[in-house]
């Protein structure tokens, strides 16, 4: 497996169509409507270059495996600024076979190198699954967020 920062904006801004797919893909079964349209183009546009900001790819045998994304999460609040993943998505041939996992790791690895030592994730409420995998890889639930949809 092969990992690949991308670093170039232009590059970046060619992968927005996969990032589109893989958004879609993350949050068919947790979003009622259809996320917006260029949701991958508008992330980079918004959020490439800044320290916070990553996004990795995994390769194998020259094939696109897995991806992930952080981008700038700022506390309302303390106006603290936190990478947060913001897309983590394995093809499903890839799945299964510790990936995902590696994926985290390499970006909590290269966001560490920035200086940036905490790392925030997240996952719909009802995502048993995520929520467990985020905690057997060393998340801890910090605070909730609650929305009221009228």
């Amino acid at each position: 497996m092969k990992f690949t920062l991308v670093s170039d904006r232009a590059r970046a801004l060619s992968l927005a169509g996969v990032l589109d797919r893989a958004a879609d893909d993350a949050m068919r079964e947790f979003r009622d409507a259809p996320l917006p349209e260029e949701v991958g183009r508008r992330l980079i546009e918004r959020c490439f270059g800044a320290p916070e900001s990553l996004l990795l790819l995994a390769e194998e045998e020259g094939e696109l495996a897995g991806l992930l994304a952080t981008a700038p999460f700022e506390d309302p609040l303390t106006g603290e600024l936190v990478p947060m993943i913001v897309l983590l998505h394995v093809e499903p041939a890839s799945r299964h076979r510790g990936l995902a996992r590696a994926l985290v790791f390499e970006a909590v690895r290269l966001l560490g190198r920035k200086g940036l030592e905490r790392v925030a994730a997240r996952a719909a409420h009802n995502d048993d699954a995520l929520i467990s995998m985020g905690e057997r890889f060393g998340f801890v639930r910090h605070w909730e967020l609650l929305l009221y949809e009228a």
